[in-house]
């Protein structure tokens, strides 16, 4: 059985803003498309490597918010991520936590005013 999630979408008002963000934060290069009238930017695929890929999406449908649903980011260092994020302009919402053998976890609010969450291994 696969893992439920393949791929997701974080809605912006801004494209070229969050791409500038998203590549502060985390150092991603994006491929810009339009697809079905909504113009999107890819985050990378790095094939044969587990987690899902997804996209910064701006369209009528596409709403950016802090409620509704909490996007988790690998990272090597929650503590560097997170000042890169606000570097970039985000803000801290949750702090750095540990989550005890899981690692450690923070949610900042990126530069749309989506919830970001971070995760990072022990």
């Amino acid at each position: 059985m696969k893992n439920p999630v393949c791929y997701f979408e974080i809605p912006v008002a801004d494209l070229d803003r969050a791409v500038a963000f998203y590549e502060a934060v985390f150092g991603f290069t994006f491929d810009r498309m339009t697809i079905d009238g909504n113009k999107m930017a890819l985050f990378p695929v790095f094939a044969g490597q587990p987690g899902a890929t997804g996209a910064l999406a701006m369209g009528d449908s596409y709403i950016p918010g802090r409620a509704g649903a909490r996007l988790y980011f690998a990272c090597e260092d929650v503590d560097a991520t997170l000042s890169k994020a606000m570097s970039a302009g985000g803000r801290v919402l949750y702090p750095k936590t540990s989550v005890g053998e899981l690692g450690w976890v923070a949610e900042f609010e990126d530069s749309e005013g989506n919830c970001i969450a971070l995760h990072s291994d022990r």
